[in-house]
This record gives structure tokens, sequence and C-alpha cells, in this order.
């Protein structure tokens, strides 16, 4: 499949736009009804057996460290990498309380430095839609999976529902950009939100770059509340 449509900031303008909505994009997020605990039901999805005793679990652009949380509050026991290409969202990340299996790296997916598989298990929490070739870096994250092992894509998709893109578009003139610009002075990040949502693909085209990327038995399901239609987890095994 092709790279992503170039609307919202280029690839490599993304970091600095979340370097500069670092401070504030806890505080926002956590305004969001259900956007805690939406990431911990795709986090659940990934159906790591017992509490994730013994697996090694990748947590692809953990920003501030909500996704994070998220996979330890499924399975505690699991020791988790999480990588981020945002030094600022990593700091804000790394400035919280986390048990000695949680281990940071500031790195962007596109390099993995310092991150080595196999892996039996990948969190991908709004990810996919900021890089210059999802493509690329799902053959990527694949590759860093065990045989068996599960990645779980959780991502915003509102181009298969007119509905959703009516509901996403309401939201993000009304509420996100307008807090976005009056928290942080700058709404570029959120105005990138808004667009790069809208030029994303729709749940069928995500699970067709899964499939592509070589994820089988790929599947999907959504939230509650107003975001239903809108965030999706997409969960795909590495055969």
């Amino acid at each position: 499949m092709n790279p992503l449509p170039g609307n919202g900031l280029p690839r490599a303008e993304v970091p600095a736009a979340f370097d500069a909505g670092a401070a504030a994009y806890d505080r926002l997020v956590g305004a969001n009804p259900g956007y805690h605990r939406h990431l911990r039901i795709s986090a659940r999805r990934l159906g790591l057996p017992g509490r994730g005793a013994g697996a090694r679990v990748l947590d692809a652009g953990c920003g501030t460290g909500a996704s994070t949380a998220a996979l330890l509050a499924a399975a505690p026991h699991a020791r988790v990498t999480a990588i981020d290409a945002s030094a600022a969202m990593l700091a804000q990340a790394r400035a919280k309380t986390w048990p000695e299996s949680v281990e940071f790296h500031h790195t962007p997916v596109e390099e993995l430095a310092g991150v080595h598989g196999p892996f039996d298990a990948v969190f991908a929490a709004y990810l996919l839609r900021n890089l210059a070739d999802p493509d690329a870096q799902l053959k990527t994250l694949h590759g860093l999976l065990r045989p068996g092992g599960r990645i779980a894509v959780h991502e915003y998709s509102v181009r298969d529902s007119r509905r959703a893109r009516w509901v996403w578009n309401a939201v993000c003139g009304a509420i996100v950009i307008p807090a976005g610009r009056l928290a942080t002075g700058d709404a570029t990040l959120y105005r990138h939100l808004r667009r790069s949502v809208l030029a994303f693909d729709g749940v069928g085209e995500l699970c067709a770059r899964l499939a592509d990327a070589g994820f089988t038995d790929v599947r999907t399901g959504t939230m509650t509340g107003w975001q239903r239609g809108i965030v999706h987890t997409v969960l795909g095994t590495r055969a």
C-alpha cells in the first residue's frame, strides 16, 4: 500500500510538535472522557495470559506513558519496553513512578535504537497515522514479534463513517483545538491531530495494511461513548 496522504504535519515535524505540547498533554487528554479507559481496553485485547508473566511487550509511541500504564493495568507482570520520538513527551513519562520492569528509550520507531526482540506483544497507540511510511514500520514491528505474538493498533479511524467524520470535526473544532490553544498558546499539534485523523485509513484499509505486513487473524473492535466508531483496536498475529 502507499504511504498515508500528506495531510497534517510532515513526519519530520511531528516530534517537535509533541515536544511543544508535552507539558500540557496529560491534562488535556485527561479531560477526554474515556481516553485512559479505552487504552486499557485495547491493552486487554492483546490477551496476554497470566497477567503478562514472563512476557516482553513493546510500547511503540508511548508518549507521556498513558499507553504504558494501560499495558501494566492489563498485564502487571509483563516487562515493557517503551519508545517515543519526542524527548519532551518521554521526559514526562520518565518523571512518573514505574516498576523496574519498565524501560524507556528515546528513539523513533523508524530507527528503534537499542531495542531488540523478540517481543510477545506490540502496542501501538496513536502511532501509525504519524508515520511517513506505516507499511515499512508495520513490517519492522512484525519482525520484532515472536511467532504467535500479537499487535494491537489503537487508533482513530473515521474515513468509513460519515457520522464519525462529522462527530470528529465537531469535537475538534469546538473543543480540542481551542483547548489546545488555550493550554499551550499554540494549536499546531491539535490542528495536526484533526487533519491527520481525517486523512488516515478507514478500518478496512488499516486491516489490509496489517495483512500486507504479514499479520494474520486481523480483527477489530471499537470503543464506547462518543468515540464509538472513531477509536478502534486492530489486532493481528505473527503466524
